[in-house]
This record gives C-alpha cells, sequence and structure tokens, in this order.
C-alpha cells in the first residue's frame, strides 16, 4: 500500500496540473459517433482541441516535429487521435491485429493512460494503438500490483493506424468505451486524469510526453494532466 505521504504528495501534483492550463486536454462533444478513420481533415477532426507531446521523459525536448494528439467525445465513447511524424519506422514483423498483441511497446506505438480515480491516482488504464493497428489494453494499480488485472483486463476499444510514407507520418486512433475508464456517465464538464505518450524507433528509441516524467519510465501517475470533457 502507498504511503501516506506518497499519496499526500499525489493528490499536491494532481491539484497542481488542473490548475495549470497547460495540463489540460480538452475533448470537444460529437453528437455522433465517429468513424475508425485515423484521419485529420476529417470534419470531425478538423478543429479539434489538441496538445503536443514535445519532452522526453525527463523533460527535454524532443528533436524534430512534436506528437500531436486531438480529441473528441459522444455519450458512449473517448476518441483520441495520433499524429506521429517519424524518420524511421520499428514495426512488429507479422502483425495481427485481431487479437492483442504482448509487449506493443517494444515497438513504435501511441499510449494513453487513463484514470477516474482522484483520490487513488496510481489506479489507471493503459491503452496503445500501433501503426499497423496492433492493440494492447491493461488495467494498472501502481499501489497493488499483484492485484492488478494488468493484460486480463478487456476495454473493448477499438483502434486503426495507418502509415503515410510519402510523409512520413503515421496516423492511430482510439475509441474507447467510457464504461471501460469511468463508472460515472459522461457529461460536459467531466474530468479525467490521462497521460499522453509515444515511443519511436529503434536506434535509438524516443520517448515522447505530453508532460515529463521522471526520466525512466511513463508510469508515473503524479505527472498525468487533465482530460476535460466540454
Amino acid at each position: 500500500m502507498p504511503s501516506l505521504l506518497t499519496l499526500l504528495l499525489g493528490l499536491v501534483l494532481s491539484a497542481a496540473a488542473m490548475s495549470d492550463p497547460a495540463a489540460v486536454l480538452e475533448s470537444a462533444f460529437s453528437a455522433r459517433d465517429i468513424p475508425l478513420d485515423p484521419n485529420p481533415a476529417r470534419e470531425e477532426w478538423a478543429e479539434a482541441p489538441r496538445v503536443f507531446a514535445r519532452l522526453d521523459r525527463a523533460g527535454q525536448p524532443v528533436p524534430g516535429p512534436a506528437t500531436e494528439v486531438r480529441s473528441r467525445w459522444t455519450r458512449e465513447h473517448l476518441y483520441l487521435l495520433y499524429i506521429c511524424p517519424y524518420t524511421e519506422l520499428n514495426l512488429k514483423p507479422d502483425p495481427q491485429p485481431a487479437v492483442e498483441t504482448s509487449r506493443l511497446w517494444n515497438w513504435d506505438v501511441a499510449e494513453a493512460f487513463v484514470g477516474s480515480d482522484f483520490e487513488h491516482i496510481g489506479r489507471y488504464k493503459e491503452l496503445q494503438v500501433s501503426p499497423q493497428s496492433e492493440w494492447v489494453d491493461l488495467e494498472i494499480d501502481r499501489g497493488n500490483p499483484k492485484e492488478q488485472q494488468g493484460a486480463r483486463w478487456n476495454s473493448g476499444y477499438q483502434v486503426k493506424g495507418r502509415i503515410d510514407e510519402q510523409a512520413h507520418v503515421w496516423y492511430g486512433m482510439m475509441r474507447i468505451p467510457f464504461a471501460a475508464i469511468d463508472t460515472r456517465p459522461p457529461e460536459q464538464g467531466r474530468e479525467l486524469r490521462i497521460g499522453l505518450f509515444r515511443i519511436s524507433g529503434a536506434n535509438p528509441r524516443q520517448h515522447y510526453t505530453w508532460r515529463a516524467t521522471d526520466g525512466i519510465t511513463f508510469h508515473v501517475p503524479e505527472a498525468f494532466g487533465t482530460l476535460r470533457l466540454r
């Protein structure tokens, strides 16, 4: 179990994140479902709110273009669209997008860590999408890792990846059922905790973060920002 000091520190850092406008990704409401098409030029995405992951895990700027993340929501789903410029892709051979891909983070991937529990911030869900439409979803409990479901958890989310080789950009889209990430129904003004990340390349590997962590891992819930439905 986490110590009282750890819990208090987490609450303080989370409160600081919520009060920092730069730590907020707004998600714009859509009255209709959004097709699983990772095309940022689509009407649904063209004016969507967005943030940029341009730092490494230690908070240093990553050379080159930033990773962009846009968000929309409906009464049933949360949508995330990743726009990922690249120099060279590190792709898993023989992709199998119909089934969960174990250890997907060993290749190019975009990730979202989403939590609805502001009192126990070490509890959250991890969702990933690759350029080849591979996926993995995990239930994380940093305070009680022996009891977490990990890969046994199934969100029922859907993903789609697309590679534009000419532009050297890949796109990844997630359609996440709200019931998988929050016991509360979605509504305007609702807030969740979110971390946005990307792993790119092979030698060397590059780690992109929206909000820097500890320089070692993405799994630092104290560093998450806020997702706000608008």
